[in-house]
């Protein structure tokens, strides 16, 4: 649908937005874009300054099964733009990208700063107008009101994007501060948690002086019925990681319900009790307790250290001790705030949007990306759905701008 006369407003320039704003604008619509900060997708730049996980080459339907509770609905968007879609979208900004041994696809570049530069560079070609330190901030009279540095300034489009974001790392520009005044219109808002972040662990100083900034690696974390494998930090706090965030969601919510949460970490997930047992029957020597599970067990420094947290002596024998090292539980006493997660879960319900995800209380006003109430492991499915719901909202602009020009005319 080509829209020449209408003008639509996004109100957020991380990637759902833009997102919304480059598939509204190659329908023919007249796109404005506001952010609050002094340039776009801070975020974005940030989250890609390691290395930018743009999506994940796992088969759908296990990639879907990542969104939890959400995954009904993700699955849509994911129709509309997946993996595939995102890979193309990127090639066709000049940014080829490879898959690493994870699964995980990156830009050959790694960092986000040229993809960004070449959007960027894109909408603008397409006329879509980005408005830095444009901050919203209400309603007033039917119009939209935005805070500048030449005043305020009232907006009466036709139809907004609301991308504001979530509630994590809120220096960069998700605050969340649009709750209120959602809430204030009837917007049924879940409260906003802390997703993909660090769980407290009581350490003993000693532990945490030696042994915060190591990476345990490799190692399988079994929280319930879910076992991950990869890669977790210690910090002096307690323990964060990819491996960690994947069990994030479930770890929180049993720490909210009972206190604390019990995780389970394989020090040598490679290797099968019985390999490891025989491992140990070795003469210890005259090695240090330290030095001889390095070398027989193929324990680093900081995993003899996270051994030697747990309560008692080591068990005696090969056996107990391989059960040991293969089953070392810690105890999870609390769970990171926002301005340390690196996503939030809540937001707007989803039951408070219609599939065009058009809010129900507010027609002509929809919301795409970390808004939503909906949240997933790191690994690339935050940067996916956030971009496949900017796809979606648009196609929903799209849909009920046409819809409307039938009913007036």
């Amino acid at each position: 649908m080509s829209s020449p006369d209408k003008i639509v407003h996004v109100i957020g320039a991380g990637p759902a937005g833009l997102m919304a704003a480059e598939r509204l604008a190659q329908a023919g619509a007249a796109v404005v874009v506001h952010e609050a900060m002094p340039s776009a997708a801070r975020k974005f730049l940030m989250a890609g300054r390691g290395g930018l996980n743009l999506t994940h080459s796992e088969p759908l339907e296990a990639f879907t099964g990542r969104y939890g509770a959400a995954a009904g609905m993700v699955a849509g968007w994911l129709e509309r733009f997946s993996p595939t879609h995102l890979i193309g979208w990127a090639e066709g900004l000049g940014q080829p990208v490879f898959t690493g041994s994870s699964g995980r696809v990156f830009p050959r570049a790694m960092k986000a700063s040229p993809l960004l530069r070449a959007w960027l560079g894109r909408l603008a070609a397409l006329g879509v107008e980005v408005r830095t330190r444009s901050r919203w901030t209400g309603r007033r009279d039917g119009g939209w009101v935005f805070g500048t540095p030449d005043g305020e300034r009232v907006e009466r489009p036709d139809a907004v994007v609301l991308a504001l974001g979530g509630a994590s790392w809120p220096r960069l520009g998700s605050d969340g501060g649009w709750r209120a005044w959602l809430e204030a219109e009837g917007v049924a808002v879940e409260p906003f948690r802390p997703s993909n972040v660090g769980f407290d662990v009581a350490w003993s100083t000693v532990f945490a002086e030696r042994f915060a900034g190591q990476p345990l690696k490799p190692v399988a974390l079994t929280f319930g019925d879910t076992t991950v494998r990869g890669e977790a930090m210690v910090t002096a706090y307690g323990l964060e990681g990819g491996a960690v965030y994947a069990l994030s969601a479930a770890l929180r919510e049993a720490i909210e319900r009972e206190g604390s949460a019990t995780l389970t970490v394989d020090l040598r997930p490679d290797l099968s009790i019985e390999a490891l047992a025989g491992r140990l029957t070795k003469s210890r020597g005259k090695d240090s307790v330290s030095n001889w599970l390095r070398k027989a067990a193929g324990l680093s420094p900081v995993g003899v250290g996270l051994l030697r947290e747990i309560p008692g002596a080591l068990p005696e024998g090969a056996d107990k001790l391989a059960r040991r090292i293969k089953a070392v539980r810690l105890t999870l006493t609390g769970v990171q705030g926002l301005a340390r997660a690196i996503s939030s879960a809540g937001g707007v319900r989803l039951d408070a949007v219609d599939d065009r995800l058009m809010l129900k209380a507010l027609p002509g006003v929809f919301v795409a990306g970390e808004m939503l109430d909906w949240e997933a492991p790191t690994g690339g499915y935050l940067l996916q759905a956030s971009m496949a719901s900017g796809v979606v909202a648009a196609e929903g602009v799209l849909d009920w701008l046409a819809q409307r020009a039938t009913t007036t005319s």
